[in-house]
């Protein structure tokens, strides 16, 4: 995938600006809310289970964040994401924290079980708990994880049945057969919180108007970096607040010129 396919696909995102529904936790809607705004998407927070899966009706890909869970929530995340199958609406899962606790875990699962997700993302912890594997790799130099890392994805896209994406130093796409390695971001962005949250929700955005979701998502990836970087370099001096609010305005400027010069992905097999 080039950066002029790239392009294409954010410029075709911000014409038709998809409803992006998110089911998300406290913590970060609003920052998501505004990054999606930013990107050129149009983003609904709804999680009550009464209005959820009427709201799926009117949405073009569909966000479960399980960040900050409670009994209600989980039930209409379920109720919403099955909706969303049986409108071919896609459903992007968020498994923030799995192997934290039991109930998280279990949570993941049950979604899996419940709901046909296209897209998975998260850490590589957190899709490894999600499959009932450790990491077998902790605390080792970037090109040994890096290759734990895209073995443990394609695994994880094998067992689930969808595309799974792990980021990290190196963001890997895979669906178990195609595998694409995105390089672009920087590591302020874990000094942030929510921008994790945010890129599931990015991704669903480019999903929302990609035919090849597995393309969709190396987009998504490669756009979200490359804002970062840009980011990081104009609020290099002044730190994580002023990075935030930088990345904001660069999720909204970022464009062909900044994805051509920028973009790092690479298809590993």
């Amino acid at each position: 995938m080039n950066h002029l396919e790239i392009s294409a696909q954010l410029k075709s995102l911000r014409e038709k600006k998809p409803l992006v529904h998110n089911i998300t936790n406290i913590v970060v809607a609003n920052f998501v809310a505004n990054g999606l705004l930013a990107l050129g998407a149009s983003p609904v927070m709804a999680s009550a289970k009464e209005e959820v899966a009427d709201m799926v009706k009117i949405a073009n890909s569909l966000v479960i964040n399980i960040g900050t869970l409670t009994s209600t929530q989980v039930e209409a995340m379920l109720i919403a994401g099955r909706a969303a199958n049986e409108l071919g609406v896609p459903v992007i899962l968020d498994p923030v924290g799995a192997g934290a606790t039991p109930y998280r875990t279990e949570t993941v699962r049950k979604i899996l079980a419940d709901v046909n997700v296209s897209i998975i993302r998260g850490n590589a912890g957190e899709i490894a708990n999600v499959i009932g594997q450790t990491l077998a790799v902790k605390g080792v130099d970037g090109g040994e994880l890096e290759l734990d890392t895209v073995s443990l994805a394609k695994t994880a896209a094998q067992k689930l049945g969808c595309i799974v994406v792990i980021t990290g130093a190196d963001d890997v796409v895979t669906n178990g057969e195609e595998t694409y390695l995105v390089s672009n971001g920087h590591p302020i962005l874990t000094q942030v919180t929510g921008t994790g949250c945010l890129v599931s929700s990015v991704i669903a955005a480019f999903a929302a108007v990609g035919e090849n979701k597995l393309q969709s998502a190396v987009a998504a990836l490669t756009y979200y970096g490359v804002a970062a970087e840009v980011a990081e370099k104009n609020a290099r001096s002044q730190g994580p607040g002023s990075f935030q609010i930088e990345f904001l305005n660069q999720l909204a400027k970022v464009a062909k010129v900044e994805i051509t010069e920028l973009a790092e992905v690479a298809k590993i097999d």
